[in-house]
């Protein structure tokens, strides 16, 4: 099964006033859609654009695999165990909440900051929250998420470019950037795809873009 879920039919959050513009592509906070809670172990793809100066000041998570992907700008990131960095365009930043994490998000930079922040079910509730970041992921070394069971790829084709879609019992792919075919459908940014049980898929590049796809085993 495919299915493709277009950028403009994602629920619009956030505060416009407060200079943050979010997009969600499940249920999420007061947006609720029994239909549509999650795919496998994602619980959340929102996409949020933080003016300068704007941010998410310290809230609470528990429980849930936090994995954010930087477009442009630069993200500053505080937490309650300590950590404190700047994350930038293809840097994956990795937040285990655990049994319990604050944590403040915010652009204290002069230019528009947009990221993708994907929330993940954990296999086994509890235990110590973590942070790992890795700077500039490579094409060639996934970063596997083993408390979720899954595996983040990102893939950067340029136009005419081919690039395999995992064979997997369910795979999720987001377009960040440029735009991709999949079969006769083509994907734009914001663009999703949700497979279950298909293989020998491909992308192909019809502009130069930049995609990440979960894979997750059954």
């Amino acid at each position: 099964m495919i299915s493709v879920h277009r950028a403009e039919d994602r629920f619009q959050g956030g505060d416009q006033d407060a200079g943050i513009l979010s997009r969600h592509a499940f249920s999420f906070g007061s947006f609720y859609d029994p239909d549509n809670l999650r795919f496998g172990p994602i619980l959340a793809c929102n996409t949020e654009r933080l003016e300068p100066g704007a941010g998410f000041e310290e809230h609470p998570h528990s429980h849930t695999e936090i994995v954010t992907w930087v477009v442009e700008g630069e993200l500053t990131h505080r937490d309650s165990t300590g950590h404190a960095t700047v994350v930038r365009p293809g840097d994956l930043q990795h937040l285990s909440a655990a049994s319990g994490v604050r944590h403040v998000e915010r652009n204290d930079g002069d230019a528009p900051l947009t990221f993708v922040q994907m929330w993940l079910a954990p296999l086994e509730a509890g235990g110590e929250p973590s942070y790992t970041i890795v700077p500039g992921l490579s094409e060639d070394a996934p970063y596997a998420l083993p408390a979720a069971g899954a595996l983040l790829h990102v893939r950067r084709p340029a136009t005419g470019e081919r690039a395999a879609v995992p064979d997997a019992a369910r795979v999720y792919v987001h377009v960040v950037a440029g735009s991709v075919r999949l079969g006769d459908e083509e994907l734009e940014p914001g663009d999703s795809v949700r497979i279950t049980g298909e293989t020998g898929l491909e992308l192909v590049a019809t502009g130069s873009a930049e995609v990440l796809m979960w894979e997750m085993p059954a």
